[in-house]
């Protein structure tokens, strides 16, 4: 934060380049650094929590944690318990196995909903993790494709089946035609953002195996994304595979594409963010659901040609 306002210098850099800095005042007054009753009944009721960190080496990944509703449950109006931690295969075990600046949401797709909580977390002692909420705001329904959890049970334990440091042709195909992801960027003081991504499928672009790219969309002005981007290339991408309960983890480094000729090629595009990809890990049972077909959201633009 700076001063009286809940931004940093890139972020307020962002808003003000795009003309929206009186937005963004007014959608910063949503911005707590408690959890209020009704988030604290939402995130009672979730079984996924996307978690974004950097790891041993610096890079950002986004993660999902799982459990059954009341795996999260907020202790005290200022720290979210976590029944769960990363599996040993996961790029955020060994990180999360102490603390570490994390940025969290929590989704949920049958009602179109979602929330941040972003702070700092550390290991509990009995297997899970507590965060020290520092950051806590829900966001617009826009972007989130309907869908309802279903149960897998003969799903195993979170294990990588693929690693590399770029993309292979299958997983260039998963990204192609992803309607979800999730990103997870960072502060100029490191600290954690992560944040979502919704379109119909095709609106995140396979430019090459080492290269993706999606539009931004009209959203809540806040550009917490974009402003961390602006002082700090660093992402980490989660794409759920809601098909099968696996996961594709990307991370690289991004930069925005202010120019009109970029946003002009994509429907819907305020601007255009490419990534370069440098590592890529493939989770089988990253969850024990699965979920319905998606029923897209009526404020998806087309996804480009």
């Amino acid at each position: 934060m700076t001063g009286s306002t809940p931004y940093h210098p890139g972020e307020r850099a962002v808003q003000a380049r795009a003309g929206r800095s009186d937005r963004a005042d007014h959608s910063g007054r949503a911005i707590g650094g408690t959890i209020p009753a009704v988030a604290a009944r939402f995130l009672t009721e979730r079984q996924v929590l996307v978690v974004g960190a950097a790891d041993a080496a610096g890079r950002l990944w986004a993660t999902q944690l799982t459990g059954e509703p009341g795996f999260l449950r907020a202790a005290d109006e200022r720290t979210l318990a976590v029944a769960a931690r990363p599996a040993a295969d996961d790029p955020l075990a060994a990180v999360l196995a102490g603390p570490a600046e994390v940025g969290t949401i929590a989704l949920d797709p049958a009602g179109r909903r979602r929330m941040r909580l972003n702070g700092r977390s550390a290991p509990d002692g009995r297997g899970g993790l507590v965060i020290a909420a520092e950051q806590v705001y829900a966001n617009c329904p826009k972007y989130i494709q309907r869908r309802r959890p279903q149960a897998r049970p003969a799903a195993g334990t979170p294990h990588a089946v693929a690693a590399g440091p770029v993309l292979s042709t299958a997983q260039q195909l998963a990204v192609a035609t992803a309607d979800t992801f999730f990103v997870a960027t960072a502060g100029p003081d490191g600290r954690v953002d992560a944040s979502h991504r919704g379109g119909n499928p095709g609106f995140l672009r396979v430019l090459g195996p080492d290269r993706l790219q999606w539009p931004e969309y009209a959203g809540n002005s806040m550009f917490m994304t974009l402003g961390n981007l602006e002082l700090d290339p660093r992402a980490g991408l989660l794409l759920p595979d809601f098909g099968t309960g696996g996961a594709l983890l990307v991370t690289g480094e991004a930069r925005t594409d202010w120019s009109g000729q970029a946003a002009a090629r994509l429907p819907g595009a305020e601007r255009v963010v490419d990534l370069t990809v440098t590592g890529v890990l493939e989770l089988a049972d990253a969850t024990p659901l699965t979920w319905t077909d998606p029923e897209y959201s009526p404020a998806n633009p087309p996804a480009a040609a």
